[in-house]
């Protein structure tokens, strides 16, 4: 890896801001007892701040392994940095003047503000893609890593998408309503309106689907994968089958396409109102087949390569007396 001295160094700074906005934001949970849509008003910059910590210091350290278009990639990291930077304002504000950030258009301020929001985020993701673009032409001597690296990113490209199905209330939600509806354009809820019951920690809903789980599980793949990869590396001088560099490759495939596989799943789920925590069977049904699948890829990648033996010569046979 890559000394951390040669990261994206706004990209660092940033998410050293962001550490620091989450401090205050976990003090603001502990001193300010206002609720907003049913939710401590301080976990909104807190859950943020902390995602975007994780976030950028990955981008920062993807940026490293550019062999080409390198200039575009650190400029798209400043595109991400003053992005990020506008979204995380306007929560702040919107947290210090008790109101909603997203989704609020009760008055022409709000509304502007969520407006620039919903802008900074399109042009965050595009940026985004321009990074793994860059990185899908970007030539990486190990096949693992270089998997690792793309197939976190276009998942987690896809997750950050899923969060534009929030700003487009389906036919469900419309008809549903919701707190203060008048006021709000998308939800975070399928069929119940947001605020209601929900998990701790996460707030995603106990009652309907929530499309945050998706958007949360799918963008986060940008460092498990990785991680992965990492923890496989770490662990090969005790285990010898993951010395061996086809086997970490062929895990690291079965981890891509299980876990893009869970963000489909958990998708399907919230897009028919159902609560993660409360799945029905056909959604167990459908898990057990992905960890079926995980595990048997598992198991298969792990099964060491037959050796090949060159074909006998004939010519080489002693004769038969």
């Amino acid at each position: 890896m890559s000394s951390w001295r040669s990261w994206h160094r706004p990209l660092v700074v940033f998410s050293a801001a962001m550490a620091v906005l989450a401090v205050v934001s976990a003090v603001g949970l502990v001193v300010d007892d206002r609720v907003l849509v049913g939710a401590p008003i301080w976990a909104k910059p807190f859950k943020f701040s902390v995602s975007f910590v994780v976030y950028c210091l990955t981008l920062a350290w993807m940026l490293t392994l550019l062999t080409r278009g390198r200039r575009i990639g650190r400029r798209a990291g400043h595109v991400v940095v003053l992005t990020a930077l506008v979204e995380m304002v306007i929560i702040t504000v919107q947290v210090v003047r008790g109101k909603r950030s997203h989704f609020n258009t009760a008055t022409a301020f709000d509304s502007a503000l969520w407006n620039a929001m919903g802008m900074t985020i399109v042009v965050l993701w595009a940026a985004t893609l321009v990074i793994a673009a860059l990185l899908l032409r970007t030539r990486i001597a190990d096949r693992a890593t270089a998997l690792a690296v793309r197939g976190g990113l276009l998942i987690a490209l896809a997750g950050a998408a899923l969060g534009f199905l929030m700003t487009l209330p389906s036919e469900s939600r419309q008809a549903v309503g919701g707190l203060d509806a008048a006021d709000t354009m998308g939800a975070h809820s399928v069929g119940v309106p947001d605020g209601g019951p929900s998990m701790p920690l996460t707030g995603w809903s106990t009652t309907g689907g929530d499309l945050r789980a998706p958007h949360f599980v799918g963008m986060h793949a940008l460092q498990l994968i990785p991680l992965l990869l990492i923890a496989l590396v770490l662990l090969a001088p005790r285990f010898a089958p993951l010395r061996d560099a086809g086997v970490r490759l062929r895990l690291v495939r079965v981890a891509v396409g299980g876990y893009a596989a869970l963000v489909a799943l958990i998708t399907w789920q919230a897009l028919r109102g159902q609560p993660l925590i409360h799945p029905d069977a056909i959604t167990l049904a459908a898990a057990g087949a992905i960890l079926a699948a995980v595990a048997y890829g598992t198991w298969r990648a792990l099964r060491p390569t037959a050796p090949t033996h060159p074909a006998r010569n004939t010519a080489d046979k002693e004769p038969v007396a």
